[in-house]
């Protein structure tokens, strides 16, 4: 299968479809979160209330950042010509998705995210966990196979894989998955050159 011929694309969205604009680091360091841990699944394996407070901060920080989304190069483009062709959209993201809206709507791609096909981390187990590729598929009524993943780091791939999706990497201009990765685009425009 040829990566024209897929219909059903998912997409992560920060440092995928928008210029990547977080700082770990400073995130960890402001909750108190040890260098070398995820954050959602340190937050995770707190007692309730100190978890609470936490991605309260998180999701302001996060907001602040939304509402100064930038997009990735060529990514208005790929989605727009995706669309155009009838193709199926959905985000994926490890982000809240409220903000995944504020987002999209910054970076003039609202319109082609339905919300039902938005899923933050509180509507699917985040990324590297299947359960968000696998919700859409269900929704979709396709099998992950007729499915394709675009992201722009790891968690994205494993995701796709642990699901039985097609996966892309972008806005790298390396590969340093290729056992995870069925294509590799330095960024959208270069993706997008694919469909050919």
């Amino acid at each position: 299968m040829s990566l024209g011929d897929i219909r059903h694309w998912v997409f992560d969205m920060d440092g995928t479809l928008t210029v990547a604009v977080h700082d770990f680091a400073a995130i960890r360091e402001a909750l108190d979160i040890p260098a070398e841990h995820d954050i959602l699944t340190h937050l995770a394996a707190l007692p309730a209330p100190v978890a609470a407070a936490k991605h309260a901060w998180l999701l302001e920080h996060e907001r602040d950042l939304a509402i100064a989304s930038q997009a990735a190069e060529g990514a208005v483009e790929l989605v727009r010509e995706l669309a155009g062709r009838g193709c199926r959209l959905a985000i994926l993201t490890r982000n809240a998705r409220e903000l995944a809206h504020v987002t999209l709507d910054a970076i003039g791609l609202a319109d082609c995210f339905p919300i039902e096909h938005v899923l933050g981390r509180d509507e699917a187990t985040p990324k590297p966990d299947p359960d968000g590729l696998l919700q859409i598929a269900r929704a979709w009524a396709v099998a992950p196979g007729e499915m394709v993943m675009v992201g722009d780091y790891r968690f994205d791939l494993d995701c796709g894989r642990a699901a039985g999706t097609r996966t892309v990497l972008v806005n790298l201009p390396d590969n340093p998955w290729p056992e995870l990765a069925d294509w590799h685009a330095a960024d959208c425009r270069a993706l997008r050159a694919l469909l050919g």
